[in-house]
């Protein structure tokens, strides 16, 4: 694992989900940090001690959706890319500065669009 592997926030409700997702970036030699709703995400984000290079977040949340997490994030953490995961890619409407990955996703794609957010 190199030094500068960059860190990422997986916030998934879905346990089996949110497993496959952090195997695959663990595999692309990401670090993985793993939240499984919005308000462990918010404690984690919160912590200025912890990096984070970039959110990955569902859009369908228990406690509330993934644009209301996204929003909160960047109250405290104003430059975080923020990706999110969703069925419905095609039918979201997110901020400008923020992506879309549609599920289901291959690992490639993943890859690409993770890499391409933090270049």
């Amino acid at each position: 694992m190199s030094a500068a592997a960059s860190t990422i926030l997986v916030v998934e409700d879905d346990a089996i989900v949110r497993m496959l997702i952090v195997d695959v970036l663990e595999e692309l030699e990401f670090q993985v940090l793993e939240a499984a709703d919005a308000e462990a995400a918010l404690g984690i984000i919160g912590n200025t001690t912890q990096v984070i290079d970039l959110m990955m977040t569902d859009v369908g949340l228990p406690d509330m959706d993934g644009k209301q997490l996204a929003i909160k994030a960047r109250e405290l953490r104003p430059a975080l890319p923020i990706l999110f995961a969703s069925g419905y890619a095609e039918n979201i409407d997110v901020p400008a500065d923020m992506q879309v990955i549609g599920k289901p996703f291959s690992i490639d794609q993943l890859r690409d669009k993770v890499k391409s957010m933090l270049a």
